[in-house]
């Protein structure tokens, strides 16, 4: 008994097989988007809400200054604004922000120093250190974003971190001139943000 081979009928057949395939991969993407969409949804963050986990988890955060902060930036209404992960990259780029401005403070008031001061203990000299130290933590804290960014949040946490440690060496650097610190404002409202950004992140991880 022959077989007899027909070309119409295995094109046909490869049709239906290819159709199905391209329908499960539709399918497949449908369910996987769905599942992102829902993962985005499920976990929607006020900023009320993401302040008041953070000051309960991390003394340093104060509810009501972390609130007034955020809300105040114009960035906390966009739509990635809406999530844990959301307000902790807005926190990490507001700390940037102050980071960056306490430098340039600093910067104008190290021009007006003398320089023909050697003692290791005068103004100049303070501000150069804080110049340093704020210098590194910008760049630990845009790191910190690019991991934030990716979700690798237990480096972001690292960075976070060891940025904060600029404000508490610059504060050192002042020592027995306590009255006389004319960055203090900038230099706590830059550890406050650091701390806000910490505590996010840690939220978020």
């Amino acid at each position: 008994m022959s077989i007899r081979f027909d070309p119409m009928e295995s094109r046909s057949s490869r049709s239906v097989v290819m159709m199905c395939c391209v329908l499960m991969l539709m399918i497949a993407a449908a369910a996987h988007a769905g599942e992102q969409e829902a993962e985005e949804c499920a976990s929607p963050m006020s900023i009320e809400e993401a302040c008041r986990g953070a000051s309960e988890t991390h003394h340093a955060v104060a509810y009501d200054h972390c609130v007034a902060s955020l809300t105040a930036d114009p960035r906390s209404s966009s739509s990635e604004a809406r999530s844990l992960h959301g307000l902790a990259m807005l926190a990490t780029r507001m700390a940037i922000d102050h980071a960056t401005s306490t430098v340039c403070k600093m910067d104008d008031l190290a021009e007006l120093e003398p320089e023909d001061s050697s003692s290791p203990s005068d103004a100049r000299a303070r501000f150069e250190h804080c110049l340093e130290q704020y210098g590194g933590a910008a760049d630990l804290l845009r790191d910190a974003l690019d991991n934030l960014k990716v979700r690798i949040y237990g480096t972001a946490m690292e960075q976070l971190s060891a940025a904060l440690g600029a404000a508490e060496s610059c504060e050192d650097a002042w020592k027995g001139d306590e009255g006389n610190i004319p960055i203090a404002a900038h230099d706590r409202e830059y550890g406050r943000m650091a701390h806000i950004a910490i505590g996010f992140t840690h939220a978020a991880a």
